[in-house]
């Protein structure tokens, strides 16, 4: 089962917040990064699991996990010219960008910090510690069990 860990700022949109939305359901859509596009179009299916990370805050951290319950789909935000994730390029007919729902599924007992990842010598390889931009990345099954294991959850 492929994982994935998705970044968002929390003053934008929390784990609260998709916690609190309909059915513990929210589209993850503003994407505007042409590789994570391709992860959301491509590479992502129903049933993958997410590690929820809230960047742009003091302490950065993987704060729960996810689980996506519809595969990419055309992003139309992008099409919203009153939006803030408006692109006058996109149409229904040339959609441009992807996203997929996701599913809220439980808070990690203890904050997993960016600091606390770069220093485990086992996460060493993750694209986050590389200081990769990208909003949407890959994380490999040994390093989700990691991440999991060091919030205080058990593998699964």
């Amino acid at each position: 089962m492929p994982y994935w860990l998705f970044k968002t700022e929390p003053g934008c949109f929390s784990f609260d917040d998709l916690r609190n939305s309909s059915n513990m359901i929210a589209a993850w859509d503003g994407v505007r990064n042409y590789q994570a596009r391709n992860f959301l179009r491509d590479a992502i299916r129903v049933g993958d699991r997410v590690l929820f990370y809230h960047s742009s805050i003091p302490e950065p951290a993987v704060v729960g996990i996810a689980e996506v319950v519809r595969a990419g789909y055309p992003d139309g935000s992008a099409c919203d010219p009153n939006g803030e994730h408006f692109d006058p390029k996109a149409s229904a007919h040339n959609p441009i960008w992807y996203m997929v729902d996701v599913r809220y599924g439980e808070p990690l007992p203890r904050s997993v910090s960016l600091e606390q990842i770069k220093n485990n010598p086992a996460l060493a390889d993750m694209p986050l510690v590389k200081r990769s931009r990208l909003s949407i990345q890959p994380v490999s099954e040994d390093e989700w069990n990691m991440i999991l294991a060091m919030g205080g959850l058990q593998t699964r």
